[in-house]
Order: structure tokens, then sequence, then C-alpha cells
């Protein structure tokens, strides 16, 4: 299948949409589509103000139809709500071509947490866009229960996969200078992840802190004892999961964090708050993962747990199966669909003139 995929979270950034959509990107290609990406690397863009690794793309609705009308895609995708995603969802709307969209970041919560926007406003943005699609993907059963208080109803699931090949137990893991045990979390370092939480926890151990963001700077001056790694990729990152002794994850606002399966692949059982997200995808799992309001509880607890338990439930997760739910959900488009791509275009502008010369 020829396939369009519209993003605005693209390398260079690093967060769990790229990480997502590359992988996903590797596995549709592995089993014979053909993907045409349309991402902020192909425009001109500008640096998102206080996070330049994110690229805001200038493009219009007819430029991005121009690409799109060029690969002629069987199914078009919309996987994120930004500029690329606005005006590839103007073109389809103004083409009648049908869309399928994607759910991935509670920009919601994360706006009113960062800038103080009310989530009900950010909410109804959100109802606006997808409720073009014709459907939209979700990881979770949670997540879709959500949206739809707020209007969005026609989801599906598209649960989330894992490298198990990667991330394995390791005899090369980092040496990490101080005491056992060692607890560790990865991912974007930046306040809707309230890694706070994690560093103010008073248990015995050391804490690792693996990942690059915009609290990097403050987390580093208020916590002097915590190991921070950086940003990691590749083996290293792998290396510094087969590290710990515990993976702790204190976010409240991740849809479904792809980090978590990274650690139990890795031999790390899961720490973490019984909210949505931990909840969905290990709230059923209390052999892997301890759950619980209070954070050190959940670390005390997680420390019991077996790592080969952890790593035998990570590998019932693979890639191949995320990238094939996702072939299963997009929408396939008419193929007479770009034979006339600007008839719904020129319906438009002629009725103007045809109600001027009916008067």
């Amino acid at each position: 299948m020829k396939i369009a995929l519209v993003s605005d979270a693209w390398h260079p950034q690093i967060n769990g949409v790229v990480r997502t959509l590359s992988t996903v990107l590797d596995e549709l290609t592995r089993l014979g589509h053909e993907v045409t990406l349309i991402t902020p690397d192909r425009f001109r863009s500008l640096p998102c103000p206080g996070e330049p690794e994110i690229r805001l793309a200038l493009a219009t609705a007819t430029q991005v139809g121009r690409r799109l009308a060029e690969a002629r895609p069987e199914s078009i995708h919309i996987a994120t709500e930004g500029p690329l995603g606005q005006a590839a969802r103007r073109y389809c709307l103004r083409q009648g071509l049908v869309f399928t969209s994607s759910y991935h970041t509670h920009f919601p919560q994360y706006l009113e947490m960062r800038m103080g926007v009310p989530r009900r406003l950010t909410f109804a943005f959100m109802r606006r866009f997808h409720a073009a699609a014709k459907q939209v993907l979700v990881t979770t059963d949670t997540l879709a229960d959500e949206l739809a208080t707020h209007g969005i109803t026609h989801t599906v699931l598209w649960p989330r996969g894992v490298d198990a090949r990667a991330f394995a137990p390791r005899d090369d893991a980092m040496a990490v200078d101080g005491p056992k045990p060692v607890m560790v979390y990865v991912g974007r370092v930046a306040v809707e992840k309230n890694i706070g939480d994690f560093l103010d926890l008073d248990v015995p151990g050391t804490k690792v802190v693996v990942g690059d963001g915009p609290q990097l700077a403050e987390l580093k001056r208020r916590y002097p004892d915590v190991v921070f790694a950086g940003w990691q990729t590749g083996e290293d990152l792998a290396r510094w999961y087969a590290a710990g002794d515990v993976f702790v994850f204190a976010s409240r606002t991740d849809t479904y964090g792809l980090v978590l399966l990274e650690a139990l692949a890795s031999g790390l059982p899961v720490a973490a708050y019984p909210v949505p997200g931990p909840a969905d995808v290990l709230g059923h799992a209390p052999h892997v993962a301890c759950l619980d309001d209070d954070l050190a509880t959940a670390v005390r607890g997680a420390l019991t747990l077996s790592p080969e338990d952890a790593r035998a439930f990570a590998l019932d997760y693979s890639w191949a199966a995320c990238a094939q739910r996702f072939v299963d959900h997009v929408e396939r488009l008419d193929p007479a669909a770009w034979d006339t791509p600007s008839s719904s275009l020129a319906a438009r502008l002629s009725a103007p003139v045809a109600r001027f010369i009916g008067r």
C-alpha cells in the first residue's frame, strides 16, 4: 500500500511520538509498504520558542497538497495537530479526501501546566481537528474513554511495541557510581513528566535520569547527587536501561509511556502511579509493576519483582504487530480521488459566480 504520513513530530526531536513513528515507518517498509513522509525537514521551518529542537514547518495547504498529489497515496494519515497536520487537514477537506488521524499527546494538560491555557479551550481545538478524520488512532481504552467525554468518539485502538532485541539485559551495562539499588528514569526532561516526584523520594540507592529537555538545567541545580546521563540513543541507551534495578515513571499525563515497555524488555520492573498510561499498560500485570499513589511504596514494591518476569512480559509486544494494526486502521482512498484533484475546489470557487449570475 502507498501511505502518506504527515507529522509535525520528527527528527531531530527526541520523544515517544518520533520514536513510534520512525519505528513504524521501518516496519511498514519491511512489510513492503511505500510511505511518503511529510515532515518539517521537507519545508522551511522555525524553532519552537523554548524548545528549539522542535521545528515548526512554514507550509501552506497548497504546498502540502502538492506533495500529496505527487505521491498519489492510497491512504493518508495525519499523525499530529501542528502546522503540517493543520495544512494537510485543510487540503484533504478542500479536495474531499478521506484521512485518519492519531492522538498521541495530552496537549490540553501540557499547555495548562506550562502556559495556563484552560484545558477546555485546547480540547475544543482538538475536537474540531479530529472531527474531520474517518477515525482517530489511540493507544488505550482509557484514553479513548477520556476523549469521548470531550466529543471525540470515533477512536480505534493502536497499541505500541518494543524492540526486545535492542532492549534486553546486558553484560555491558553502564557502570553507575553509587549505592544500590539503581533507580532509572528515561525520557524527556520536562515539567509534564513530573520528574521531581521521583527525585524527591527518600529511598536508599542511586537515582539516574537519562534524557534531555527544557527542565534539565533546573533539575541538575536542585539535585546535585542525581546521575544525569543526558540524551542517549542506540546501544548506549540500552546500556543505561540495563544498569538499573527498577524503572521509576512519575508522569501523571502520558497517554502510554513507550519507555515502560523498553524498561521491562531490559529486565526492569516498573514503579509508577496508578494513572492512565501505566495503569492501561501494566495495571493487569502486578508481577512486573507496582502502581501506588505513594511512589516510594511503588519503588519498594517493584524492587521485589522478578527481572525475568519483566522481560517475559515485554516479549509479548512487537513493532511488527503495531505496524500491521496501523495498516488495518488507515482508510483507503477511492483511486479516482487523484484523477480530479481540484474538483472540490472548483465547485467552491464557482458557487459565488453562479449566485452572482443568478441575481
